[in-house]
């Protein structure tokens, strides 16, 4: 018998049917397609009529300072800054950098150029002049909204831009730039929607976020204003975001998760966001925080999760929580089974690409098995295909592809900006290329491998990197290990281990005998590591993913 799809409940049921089954789990979602669909004016502004009191956003500063904001709030800030931006010269098209951290100005700025019809770029504070520049130039930014910490202002000041690039400052003056604080409190509240020439519609631009994970210039992503609906189901099945709770994602808003966890699902759920603004990662101020504002869900990379594991957690009451999820790399099983033994909460583990929402994951009413993605979103057609192009058996591996032969996903992005060939070399004959692999087991989870770049040919066997590290894991004074590849004269390639120790334990070559006689034991001799280097901390992303690649690269080198 069919499943009957319905509209969901709340704001979201303007915009979405779903059906489940007889135990709650999502089989069937269908969204709008409606061509002029704006997130901020069909959810945000949609909600300040709604429930105009109702906290839409919880700010608490690095000092502690808090401040909220209702969702009638959030309305007329976004329109102020709308209006401020206008004045500026900022118009629909117009590209807009954004370096605000976690400062609540970027969610006033975000809305409001959505509003405009403006295009949002993305970027960490923690890059350099050269990173800022290229951005500027490959995107023909106009603007930059920054925060006026760590010396972002003097950076983009190095930059000659010949007089033409529109500055904006938060939290600050500085001459030559436009102060954002004061400049929109003399703005007015309203900003109608924009019709005839100045409308934005659906499948307009409505951001470029830059990709962190490769040593060459990164790649511009470019979604649609339909991408907001892709994340409902990020935030409603998998973070389980309810109308009455509070949500905490770890993450800068100068990447990805930030769009997951920090703006556009949650608010479809009606959920109110929390923001901690700090500079340096305190596991002990995040559990804080969780007591102390009863924070229901909570989002956090896998390398969090690690750090938190070693902790003591019982001086925490941590009984608002509800639901615990991870993504942005793999986590490790053993990590899973020390959390939950610790707290007694499950993580339910995603997986997602900067061109993608929720695409595998641990849904509402599932019951996630230790070191698998989950399952397939009911969104998007997930397949595991081979080298040869032909799909992989259960228990094969091969590449993560996603079918767009009858239609791309809303959720999937339009394209590299500018990059016609990088386009086309990811999507083609019907699919979208991931370039990550996986295999898939007989009840459909999915259990991941490596990037295809990861993969390590050692005596003509194909040895994936996360299997061997899930089993150094394991071992209590291992905070973090990566897997890759070195030369070696007999085999073509050697398995090497770098791993970040626990605080305290001295990392000498007697430890590297204990640490191999465990490999002997406890890893088949084809995958055994043959090379240990101890180091200080791990290469990583500006979105926290350890980047093998340059290990490799040094090794190879």
């Amino acid at each position: 018998m069919a499943m009957e799809m319905r509209p969901e409940e709340g704001i979201a049921g303007r915009f979405v049917k779903a059906a489940l089954d007889e135990n709650g789990v999502l089989r069937k979602i269908a969204f709008t397609n409606d061509d002029t669909f704006n997130f901020a004016y069909d959810v945000m502004d949609a909600l300040a009529e709604k429930t105009p009191d109702k906290t839409a956003l919880i700010y608490v500063s690095k000092e502690k300072e808090e401040k909220k904001f209702t969702f009638q709030e959030m309305k007329e800030y976004s329109n102020r800054a709308a209006n401020y931006y206008k004045s500026l010269g900022i118009n629909k098209g117009d590209k807009v950098m954004l370096v605000l951290k976690r400062h609540y100005q970027y969610w006033f700025t975000m809305l409001a150029l959505h509003k405009i019809g403006a295009i949002a770029i993305p970027a960490t504070n923690i890059l350099k002049a050269t990173d800022y520049q290229y951005r500027i130039e490959a995107a023909d930014v106009k603007a930059v909204v920054c925060t006026s910490d760590d010396k972002i202002p003097d950076a983009i000041d190095s930059i000659d831009t010949e007089g033409k690039l529109i500055k904006v400052i938060v939290n600050s003056d500085r001459e030559g730039w436009n102060a954002f604080d004061s400049g929109i409190m003399s703005c007015s509240t309203e900003f109608p929607r924009p019709t005839g020439e100045d409308a934005v519609y659906a499948h307009d631009i409505l951001f470029v976020m830059f990709t962190s994970g490769t040593t060459e210039h990164p790649k511009m992503v470019a979604h649609n204003h339909l991408y907001p609906l892709g994340h409902y189901i990020t935030a409603k099945y998998w973070h389980c975001n309810k109308a009455d709770g509070i949500h905490l994602t770890v993450s800068d808003t100068g990447w990805g998760k930030a769009l997951w966890g920090k703006l556009y699902g949650q608010w479809m759920c009606e959920t109110c966001i929390f923001v901690y603004d700090f500079d340096t990662f305190s596991a002990d101020n995040i559990f804080k925080l969780i007591e102390q504002y009863k924070i229901t869900t909570f989002c956090a990379p896998p390398t969090l999760y690690r750090i938190l594991i070693r902790m003591d957690m019982s001086k925490y009451n941590l009984s608002s929580l509800q639901y615990c999820t991870t993504a942005g790399e793999a986590l490790n099983p053993e990590v899973f089974d020390v959390f939950k033994e610790k707290t007694g909460f499950s993580i339910f583990e995603g997986f997602g690409q900067t061109e993608t929402t929720l695409t595998i994951g641990n849904l509402e009413n599932t019951i996630p098995r230790p070191g698998s993605m989950g399952k397939a979103s009911p969104m998007y057609d997930v397949r595991i295909m081979k080298a040869d192009g032909t799909f992989a058996a259960p228990g094969e591996t091969g590449e993560i592809v996603i079918n767009i032969e009858n239609g791309e996903p809303y959720g999937l992005f339009m394209e590299y900006y500018k990059d016609a060939d990088r386009t086309n070399e990811v999507k083609r004959d019907g699919y979208y290329h991931t370039g990550d692999t996986a295999y898939m087991d007989e009840d459909g989870y999915f259990w991941f491998v490596g990037r295809v770049d990861d993969i390590i040919k050692v005596a003509g066997y194909r040895v994936g990197p996360f299997e061997i590290e899930n089993e150094i894991m394991r071992i209590p004074y291992v905070l973090e290990c990566a897997v890759t590849s070195v030369p070696d004269s007999t085999r073509g390639q050697a398995i090497k281990a770098t791993i970040v120790l626990t605080e305290g334990t001295v990392g000498d070559e007697n430890l590297k005998k204990e640490l191999k006689r465990y490999f002997k034991q406890n890893i088949a001799s084809y995958k055994r590591p043959r090379v240990i280097e101890f180091v200080d901390e791990m290469p990583k992303t500006i979105s926290g993913k350890v980047r093998r690649v340059e290990i490799k690269e040094k090794d190879w080198k």
